[in-house]
């Protein structure tokens, strides 16, 4: 692997390790950096302490001991908390310390938490991905990124082992809205296949051979081969989990709502994730919106 060194030399501080933190952090140590770690919950930790990462007790503490974090947080309350909080970030940022938020964050809180860092004299990413835990397993994120050239030039040897793709795309919440942007079509795409392939069961098609014949064609999709496999398959291991998607959801129809934009399609696959969330399918993969449109199926 041929990047395997690039980050000798390098402190790097990981916070959260969920299904995405987890091998995100295992592939910045493989990289060859001392990675600090700290999660809530503390069995992830003593398993990757056990690896060969350093545990800290609190975010203060990750951020006293490395100039570079990274956070990985399942919503904008944890984000704020981790880094704003009692203990959080700020209270150890190192002067010029940088923090890279790949969490999917609101704006606004993106950027009070940003203006914070830099009052604080540290420095502030937004870089959410694409690619769910299987592009974290790989290192093959679509990494999109809010920030000053500078601090994303600092960023890009860590994205590089993270991910295989990197578009800085503004200021800070810029990445935060790229994200918005991909999870709305991601949601809305995942409906249509649903609704398209119950519909062919229901009319007395084989789903499995409608989508052969529609892939390859103007509706093919990463969601028709990927999410329509599983759908077919009714294997719901989360790769991204409806309560994440549904999340996400909210979040953009709520910066819509902020520019007095209506977003009539992306509003009516929250309400739907609300349906699926309520019938006990939370923590199943977001392909199991299907179970909205076939709850028998």
């Amino acid at each position: 692997m041929g990047r395997m060194t690039t980050l000798a030399g390098w402190n790097v501080g990981f916070i959260g390790l969920g299904l995405m933190g987890r091998p995100m952090a295992r592939h910045l140590f493989a990289a060859g950096a001392h990675v600090v770690i700290h999660n809530r919950s503390q069995a992830v930790v003593d398993e990757l302490a056990a690896q060969g990462l350093t545990p800290a007790a609190t975010p203060a503490e990750v951020a006293q001991q490395c100039e570079t974090l990274i956070l990985m947080l399942t919503h904008t309350a944890a984000v704020e908390m981790v880094v704003a909080g009692p203990h959080g970030v700020l209270a150890g940022l190192q002067d010029g310390g940088l923090i890279i938020d790949m969490s999917t964050t609101k704006v606004p809180t993106t950027r009070t938490l940003a203006e914070a860092t830099k009052n604080r004299g540290g420095a502030y990413i937004d870089a959410p991905v694409s690619g769910g835990s299987a592009g974290a397993e790989a290192a093959t994120l679509t990494i999109m990124a809010g920030g000053s050239l500078s601090a994303i030039d600092c960023a890009k040897p860590l994205f590089d082992v993270l991910g295989s793709k990197l578009t800085h795309v503004g200021e800070v919440g810029a990445g935060q809205i790229a994200k918005a942007a991909n999870q709305m079509i991601v949601g809305l795409n995942i409906g249509a296949v649903a609704e398209a392939l119950t519909l062919a069961k229901k009319a007395g098609a084989d789903p499995a051979l409608v989508r052969q014949a529609i892939q390859g064609g103007f509706a093919d999709s990463k969601v028709l081969d990927v999410h329509g496999q599983r759908m077919l398959d009714g294997q719901f291991e989360p790769g991204a989990h409806c309560t994440v998607q549904r999340k996400d959801m909210d979040q953009a129809v709520e910066l819509a709502q902020s520019l007095g934009l209506e977003l009539p399609a992306t509003a009516l696959n929250r309400d739907l994730y609300d349906r699926v969330i309520d019938a006990g399918h939370a923590n199943l993969d977001h392909a199991a919106l299907i179970k909205a449109i076939d709850p028998d199926g």
